[in-house]
């Protein structure tokens, strides 16, 4: 079942626990939390069937966005992805910091920097991948977690990240050591380009929190490393 799910069914079944005891003191029916958490269960298996979880992620990541911490660590998370991209040459073609924001433009998941994988895409259709292009994507996939660790030293998110590098490096048929070392390397390579460019990197998390244009987070960032 979808991680979305569970964290709902979860929370449902702590919030029935909680009522079902604090009832008795404020007179509350015991037929209440009962039907609430199994209306909750139900959107839940309706979610999971009809949406594959997407409702689910949206309502916590809504949940999760009243927090300032947590929308300041997705906007670094996502700045990180951004700048590598655009050092290394692959497009950005866009980005959202919320799983809400991505349903309104029509994306699955959680929302994050989107890139043109046309070249990607190709190569991987065909059978042969360029270790280079590999090495580029590896680079940008692990900045996101990356930028995370230094600004907090700890990462909360990147599952799906990590998940696309792994899946791509599977594809040279690389041993499992092998597929370590490289997501090693590529941290240390997306590690070294956020630190040699800080102030562009500072200068993008503002944009982005802002929501401002792709357009405008690109000359902002050719702006700042131009300067550097």
């Amino acid at each position: 079942m979808n991680p979305s799910a569970l964290n709902l069914i979860a929370l449902s079944i702590f919030a029935m626990t909680v009522t079902t005891i604090l009832g008795p003191l404020i007179h509350l029916s015991p037929a209440v939390p009962a039907i609430a958490t199994f209306t909750i269960l139900g959107i839940v298996t309706l979610d999971s069937f009809t949406w594959q979880g997407r409702g689910g992620t949206i309502a916590l990541d809504w949940l999760a966005s009243f927090s300032p911490a947590h929308r300041a660590r997705v906007a670094r998370h996502e700045a990180g992805h951004f700048l590598v991209a655009q050092q290394l040459g692959i497009p950005v073609t866009g980005y959202t910091l919320s799983a809400w924001e991505a349903f309104r433009q029509g994306q699955p998941g959680l929302g994050g920097v989107q890139f043109d994988t046309q070249e990607l895409d190709t190569q991987l259709q065909a059978g042969k991948l360029s270790v280079q292009l590999v090495d580029r994507y590896c680079t940008v996939w692990m900045a996101g977690g990356v930028a995370e660790t230094l600004a907090y030293d700890s990462v909360e998110g990147g599952g799906d990240d990590l998940q696309k590098l792994r899946m791509t490096l599977a594809q040279l048929r690389l041993p499992n050591s092998e597929i370590q070392q490289k997501e090693r390397w590529a941290s240390l390579q997306a590690k070294n380009l956020l630190q040699q460019n800080q102030d562009a990197y500072d200068a993008l998390v503002t944009a982005m929190e802002a929501r401002k244009p792709i357009a405008e987070c690109r000359q902002l960032l050719q702006e700042h490393l131009t300067v550097n």
